[in-house]
């Protein structure tokens, strides 16, 4: 077991130190794009304008021979747009730990591009000893290539044992900055019967119980995630780590998809995946607070500069509880009014 004082010490010489917080960056939505493809590649630079995170995907989605094709591609696209002058997060999912190519994912990346990478995304990540591979392998190539900041780290949540270990997978290292559910392979790892990506079921309901002379029994249906993406986001909170809503596959669907972004934002999740243009806008809208909820939050910082005692507002008791529950809601407007001037002024933050 490493003592609490080794924690934040760097894993390589020469590797730089390790955050003691996450940098504040608004990350509404994770935008996936697959870095083998020309054409998609080509309008990276207008993107990056439009979203909090550019993810380039080298794991699923990219057949097997076309994954050096998509390595490639990543190193292209970080070189030729400046990322972090847009404001926006430069991100990639490398491939699994026990496929072929995740060695050279990392030590082409990081010698190429690792002081333009911000985050790499882990998928089916199982337990803490994925992690600490990680930070150790990615100590070792920051040192080498001389990479200034340290790059994090941002597991998958797509297996029943990843879930089983999600306190121990987000304490694993300094280098965390996140979950992800993956419903999908999750869905196939709990023997699970479906075939949707994310979002719910028909079958998956509660029924009212029978009224006398009522032939029809009311029947809801349930959100088969809201279990997992609680227990990821408690994990996440308690070791100040985000959590995220990972992928939505149904794109013609725009208001179930908006739904269960919203379920995941209530629940406390960061932001989501998105996997098609039109997500992106689902995104902006749902990981940002309602201007009404602002201003009642601004209202009750007004009321309790400090956060003490209590108060009344439109006959609602308000203390230290809501005090806090409204910084998190001025804060977040505070970080999306940054990215927009529009919503800047509809907050009443410009």
């Amino acid at each position: 077991m490493k003592l609490p004082r080794r924690f934040f010490q760097p894993l390589a010489t020469g590797a730089p130190a390790p955050f003691r917080d996450l940098p504040v960056r608004l990350e509404r939505m994770i935008h996936f794009v697959p870095p083998h493809n020309d054409k998609v590649r080509a309008r990276v630079p207008d993107l990056a304008s439009q979203v909090d995170v550019v993810l380039g995907n080298l794991e699923d989605a990219v057949p097997a021979d076309q994954k050096l094709a998509a390595r490639k591609g990543f190193i292209a696209m970080a070189q030729a747009t400046d990322f972090a002058a847009a404001g926006t997060g430069l991100w990639t999912r490398i491939n699994a730990l026990n496929s072929p190519w995740i060695l050279d994912d990392l030590i082409e990346i990081v010698g190429a591009v690792g002081d333009r990478l911000d985050v790499v995304m882990v998928p089916k990540v199982e337990g803490p000893w994925d992690i600490h591979y990680i930070d150790q392998l990615l100590a070792q190539l920051e040192a080498r290539a001389g990479v200034g900041k340290p790059i994090l780290v941002h597991a998958i949540l797509e297996t029943a044992e990843g879930v089983a270990n999600v306190d121990a997978i987000a304490s694993a290292s300094p280098r965390m900055h996140g979950m992800s559910l993956g419903p999908a392979d999750l869905a196939a790892s709990r023997g699970m019967k479906t075939t949707r990506v994310g979002g719910g079921h028909p079958d998956y309901r509660v029924i009212a119980d029978p009224v006398e002379g009522v032939a029809e029994r009311a029947s809801v249906q349930q959100d088969l995630w809201h279990y997992t993406i609680a227990k990821m986001v408690d994990a996440c909170q308690a070791n100040g780590i985000k959590a995220f809503y990972g992928p939505f596959g149904d794109f013609s669907d725009a208001a179930a998809c908006e739904a269960q972004f919203r379920n995941a934002f209530l629940m406390g999740c960061a932001g989501a995946w998105t996997l098609h243009p039109s997500q992106v806008a689902i995104a902006k809208t749902v990981f940002a607070p309602d201007p009404a909820e602002v201003a009642f939050a601004k209202r009750i910082l007004e009321a309790m500069p400090d956060g003490t005692g209590a108060v009344m507002l439109d006959g609602k008791m308000q203390d230290d509880a809501t005090w806090k529950q409204a910084s998190v809601i001025v804060n977040l407007a505070k970080l999306v009014a940054a990215k927009d001037p529009d919503l800047a002024r509809t907050y009443g933050l410009g």
